[in-house]
Formats: structure tokens, C-alpha cells, sequence
């Protein structure tokens, strides 16, 4: 897919980038190399190939699901305007 100048310009205003014509020239060649480089990625036969949700097989360590902090519902509910049963009471909004 050929890039053009004036598609560079364009994205570039969409995302906000302020861009002079040297730079959007440059972003032409590397966008291009990109894009052909997508299309050779689309020629290949993925049918058989089952998606990854992380390309390394890794796992996340995580910590121990513990209470690290007391219960201080009551403490922080003193100074609310309204509450009932351990909830805050809000207007209602929606009709």
C-alpha cells in the first residue's frame, strides 16, 4: 500500500502532531516500510494458529490475597451527609 505526503499531513492533524515537511517525509518512508511489511504478514496461512495473550510463556506472580488494612467503613461514613445499612445515600438522578 503506497503512502502518500498528504496522508501523513492528514494523520498527523487527526492525532494532533505538529509536523514539518521533513519529518512527514521521513514518516512516509517508515509508515510505507510498515505497511508493506503488514501486507507480507497477511499473505500467511494463520488458520491453524491459536492466538497468544503474551508471546513468552510467562506467568504473573502474585501476591497472597490477604486483608493488609483494617475495616474503617464506620470512620469514613461519620461525615457522609446520608447512609443507611453501611451504604451512602445518594439524590436520585435518573427518573
Amino acid at each position: 500500500m503506497a503512502l502518500e505526503h498528504a496522508e501523513v499531513m492528514r494523520a498527523a492533524h487527526l492525532a494532533r502532531l505538529g509536523l514539518n515537511d521533513d519529518e512527514a517525509a521521513r514518516y512516509v518512508d517508515d509508515l510505507g516500510r510498515i505497511l508493506a511489511m503488514v501486507d507480507q504478514l497477511q499473505s500467511l496461512d494463520t488458520a491453524d494458529v491459536a492466538p497468544l495473550a503474551h508471546p513468552l510463556d510467562a506467568t504473573q506472580r502474585l501476591r497472597a490475597d490477604e486483608v493488609t488494612e483494617p475495616n474503617r467503613r464506620d470512620d469514613f461514613q461519620r461525615c457522609a451527609p446520608a447512609v443507611e445499612k453501611g451504604l451512602y445515600l445518594v439524590p436520585r438522578v435518573v427518573e
